[in-house]
């Protein structure tokens, strides 16, 4: 394996096809993570090659999800599409030295050949028809395209970072195009060549391309035997993420987009961030790993060989964490947006008071909103059905006897306001309980909030005493 250092380079390089998915935020933060640990770069590159498929707006949300999460990169971004002439000087290279040649067999021959291959089970290869023969062979102006000669014999071994040894039959490996006939280049070629230009060193990505690096290896050393300074990469191919029942990972399981992750269901780029390295790296039995501990602590070695499985549930406990953590005028800032009828500084300062109790119990920034939205909701208030069994006659005439307490208070806090209250229960002879169910039903709606005494604080005298108000019997009785 290559030495680690300040030489590590490591690099990031989706296809802007789509969102920035779940697997390859993960590829992604392994990335960041390995060239941070060992005081290196990280890169990111555009595989934008596929211009039917790759979009501006794919392109933007991947920069934007990176972003989120805090993953930054060390140079300008480099765009495959804008490096076609770099990749087409290497295909002429690998030509003129041998170790490429000109194929000119036609799209009907090629078909033909496969159908042989499928009617006899033989593999789906290239069999190498223009590999030895004279190009003047060929018709004046025929078509072609370059294919890599690759090795016929012996094998290629890798000592991979994660899977350990792996080893593959060269036959095993057809001559693959490396130029199409319009000139243009193939992913194969055009990552072994942008990858060497960038100076990468360590290639982490999913096993799902292990096959590949047995392919673009036989180009890595065909130029180093031409030009030198063409060394192997360190391979790591991490193992993919599966569903929670084990099956491959599909949108049912959670493969979205980091920004759904955000947006729809409330999670924090710190808990997506640490849930994603626990997703098939480990550090003894530690769950909750600080952006600054994973520095210090990630390394290739922890990586495990077996398929992880994404669990929306554990993802959302590790948010709650998260949550209680946070900083509350930020929370504020984030839930404010998806409170109904809150905006402006004044709801904002509200909701950072009223932080500390709300984020206690919630598991993501809805769970949190919902248990807000009594703060801002408008008189009447509307009633859950559980809310609504406690307003009978005499949940309503308890609520009375809360009013009348309450309004002679002149000290609103939530001490004074629990030895009120208790006070109260005492002489009716009820368990607090009995007062609080009633009064919480009256003051947000729900059954549900965070303590009564600190509900009263946050809406103040005024507007709790009128919602209680609104749901007491109209008279009390008094003995």
């Amino acid at each position: 394996m290559a030495s680690t250092g300040t030489n590590v380079v490591t690099r990031f390089a989706p296809s802007p096809t789509g969102y920035l998915h779940i697997g390859g935020a993960r590829t992604a933060l392994f990335n960041w993570l390995f060239a941070r640990h060992h005081g290196g770069k990280a890169l990111l590159r555009i595989e934008d090659t596929d211009k039917k498929r790759s979009t501006d707006d794919a392109i933007e949300a991947i920069f934007d999800g990176l972003q989120w999460l805090g993953l930054d990169y060390d140079e300008e971004p480099v765009f495959q599409s804008a490096r076609a002439d770099r990749h087409a000087e290497v295909a002429a290279k690998l030509l003129e030295a041998g170790h490429a040649y000109k194929c000119y067999a036609s799209p009907e021959e090629l078909e033909t050949m496969r159908a042989e291959q499928r009617a006899n089970k033989q593999p789906m290869r290239y069999d190498g028809r223009w590999r030895n023969r004279d190009p003047e062979d060929a018709p004046a102006g025929a078509p072609f395209v370059i294919r890599l000669k690759t090795p016929e014999d012996g094998e290629t071994v890798i000592d991979d970072a994660v899977q350990s040894r792996v080893t593959v039959r060269n036959e095993e490996i057809d001559d693959y195009v490396l130029l199409r006939a319009d000139g243009s280049p193939t992913y194969m070629l055009a990552v072994v060549v942008d990858d060497h230009d960038m100076g990468v060193t360590h290639i982490i990505r999913g096993d799902d391309h292990l096959n590949n690096a047995f392919r673009q290896l036989p180009i890595i050393r065909a130029m180093d035997a031409i030009e030198g300074g063409w060394p192997d990469p360190v391979y790591a191919h991490v193992p993919l993420i599966h569903g929670s029942d084990g099956a491959k990972l599909s949108k049912r399981h959670g493969a979205l987009g980091a920004e759904t992750y955000r947006d729809e269901f409330g999670i924090l780029p710190e808990a997506l961030f640490n849930y994603l390295l626990r997703l098939g790296w480990g550090h003894g039995d530690r769950e909750e790993i600080s952006r600054k501990e994973a520095i210090e602590l990630f390394d290739l070695s922890g990586v495990g060989k077996s398929p992880s499985r994404f669990d929306l549930k554990k993802l959302e406990n590790l948010n709650g964490h998260y949550l209680r953590e946070a900083d509350d005028a930020r929370l504020a800032s984030l839930v404010i947006r998806r409170i109904e009828g809150a905006s402006g500084d004044q709801s904002e300062a509200l909701l950072t008071k009223a932080m500390p109790e709300l984020k206690t119990r919630a598991k993501n920034l809805d769970e949190l909103a919902e248990s807000a939205g009594f703060l801002f909701a408008k008189r009447p208030l509307v009633m859950t059905e559980k809310a609504e069994k406690l307003l009978d006659n005499e949940g309503r005439l308890r609520l009375r006897y809360i009013a009348d307490a309450l309004a002679k208070e002149n000290d609103w806090t939530t001490s004074t306001l629990e030895v009120t209250t208790k006070g109260l229960a005492e002489s009716m002879e009820l368990g607090l309980g009995k007062l609080a169910q009633p009064m919480r039903a009256a003051l947000t709606g729900t059954t549900t909030s965070p303590g009564i005494f600190e509900v009263l604080t946050l809406l103040g005298k005024d507007e709790a005493l009128a919602r209680i108000e609104a749901q007491a019997a109209p008279t009390a009785h008094t003995n």
